[in-house]
């Protein structure tokens, strides 16, 4: 590997006292630093410091190639953080990364549940409703929270959907001197004064959740009428076949049910669905994001 200029460092609550002496080596020897304000102090970072600009940008960062450049994140910085931001603009020769413990990572631990039988799921900058297609009862989820009125937020949305008896578990500043760790449910949560950051531990209870199979009732979807009727949706995606990273082309698109469908029955499946009709295009994506696929459609 040739010299990189830039190095991506995993950063946890406890800042300098948890840092590995490459990493620690790394941030001394950066002219820049750049990061959330919050690991700039944590860092002790100084006049080196950059803070990132509001809305996210990593063009900051480039413009600085060839100078010794420090980049800090949360625990590891490919998952939800801005290590694959960069490393997709990037070639292999420009970069090192060091990451820590993930948020997840030390959330799991701290449950004592198995990491691999858990869904980890990013939703300080996505929507509640990315959580529609995968609740039901017994599943485990854990999930990052803008801030810490999100965790009221978040569970009157779940109140709402049925699974107001969940268990919740607020992780605040995981593996800091702040670290905080608190139980409620949803349709009860009585926790105040949260601090940044907060990952959200679900056991989820109440509702069913979606079924699995193709052909979902039709009055889960909002409609005027035109819509592919269950058992016929059903046949149609049976013979669509979803797979993984598949994409459908919906023309006609009606309610757009065929296309929640489709990418409801595979990971990364998208779609684009044509229709004519300004009021029922709106529908289209009322529904796309009723089920938490307005990513994907």
């Amino acid at each position: 590997m040739a010299d990189p200029w830039l190095t991506i460092i995993g950063l946890g609550e406890d800042g300098l006292n948890g840092l590995p002496p490459a990493s620690r080596a790394a941030l001394d020897a950066a002219e820049i630093v750049f990061g959330a304000p919050r690991h700039l102090d944590l860092a002790d970072v100084g006049d080196r410091g950059r803070a990132w600009p509001v809305p996210f940008d990593i063009a900051p960062v480039l413009a600085e190639r060839g100078r010794k450049v420090a980049v800090l994140a949360s625990g590891n910085p490919f998952w939800h953080g801005a290590g694959g931001s960069l490393a997709g603009q990037l070639s292999p020769d420009d970069y090192i990364t060091h990451p820590a413990p993930s948020c997840f990572s030390l959330a799991a631990a701290a449950m004592g549940w198995r990491i691999e039988e858990v869904l980890c799921l990013g939703l300080h900058a996505a929507p509640f409703t990315r959580l529609t297609p995968v609740l039901a009862k017994g599943v485990r989820v854990l999930c990052t929270l803008r801030d810490g009125a999100a965790v009221g937020d978040l569970a009157a949305w779940l109140t709402g959907q049925g699974f107001g008896p969940s268990r919740l578990t607020v992780l605040e500043a995981l593996g800091g001197p702040r670290q905080r760790i608190r139980e409620t449910t949803a349709a009860g949560v009585d926790i105040g004064d949260i601090a940044h950051p907060v990952v959200l531990a679900i056991e989820a209870d109440g509702a069913a959740g979606l079924p699995r199979a193709s052909g979902l009732p039709d009055d889960l979807f909002t409609h005027d009428g035109q819509i592919t009727k269950r058992p016929v949706r059903a046949l149609t995606l049976s013979a669509l076949a979803p797979r993984p990273g598949t994409h459908l082309w919906d023309f006609g698109a009606g309610s757009g049910s065929i296309s929640v469908e489709f990418c409801l029955a595979a990971p990364g499946a998208t779609a684009s669905a044509i229709e004519a009709r300004a009021d029922r295009a709106a529908t289209i994506r009322d529904n796309a994001a009723r089920f938490g696929l307005e990513h994907r459609i």
